[in-house]
């Protein structure tokens, strides 16, 4: 199905063609299926999943804007995401994987160690370092270790649909950005270092000071780093739009 018809149906479903809706489903079954083996360290049964996601499906559906100006799919798959992940919140259990508590537990000793021998508390990096792993695999870790407030977690609701932070970060006339463009896709383009500052300042909700001690810069670089990601997020969904 080519984008004019997939928009075509989405309009048509959204008027209340059933057949036109059960197209658009059928279309994307196999979406919400790769979106389900994401989660391979649950507890869940991969069934029960993917109902869940066919509900994220049909909310994309029905406020998927076609002047949007993007794949049907790119909006589609953080809002089915997003079904799951508050699934897990709601169920109580939050599962964190084997090797994510191991990891933590390495974390945490790595990090006295470094503490023991330079006598200040280590950045990420140093860890990372220290463990021969990936940042972005410490910082995961850490933010698993305590489940804080984060990108998945909704903060507005409209018409039984939810979107999070992952979804909307806000321009200073606090317009969705999500509506333009799918944020986490920019997000992803990054490199390291800026991915590693909004993960830290949005998903483990550091603030700059507390950032720039993980860093070991000074919170007015982490303020200009911040303002500087920002500015090219907004860049890039501007283009894109």
């Amino acid at each position: 199905m080519n984008k004019e018809a997939v928009l075509n149906n989405i309009q048509l479903a959204q008027q209340g063609d059933e057949t036109a809706k059960e197209l658009i489903v059928k279309n994307n079954l196999g979406l919400v299926w790769s979106i389900v083996h994401r989660f391979k360290n649950n507890y869940y049964d991969k069934e029960d999943l993917f109902q869940i996601g066919c509900i994220g499906l049909m909310k994309a559906i029905n406020n998927f804007d076609v002047h949007y100006g993007v794949q049907f799919s790119t909006y589609a798959v953080p809002i089915i995401m997003g079904e799951i992940k508050r699934y897990f919140r709601d169920d109580g259990t939050i599962k964190v994987s084997r090797s994510l508590k191991e990891l933590n537990i390495k974390i945490n000793k790595a990090k006295e160690k470094l503490i023991t021998l330079y006598g200040y508390e280590p950045t990420v990096q140093e860890i990372a370092k220290e463990l021969e792993v990936d940042v972005m695999d410490v910082v995961e870790a850490i933010d698993a270790s305590y489940y804080p407030t984060s990108l998945s977690e909704p903060i507005y609701e409209k018409d039984g649909s939810t979107i999070s932070m992952e979804e909307r970060i806000e321009d200073k006339h606090h317009t969705m950005w999500f509506e333009k463009i799918a944020l986490k896709l920019e997000i992803e383009k990054l490199d390291e270092k800026e991915r590693l500052i909004l993960y830290m300042r949005y998903q483990l909700d550091f603030n700059q000071e507390k950032v720039a001690q993980r860093l070991n810069i000074s919170q007015v670089q982490v303020s200009r780093l911040e303002k500087k990601i920002i500015t090219k997020l907004r860049k890039h969904l501007n283009e894109s739009h």
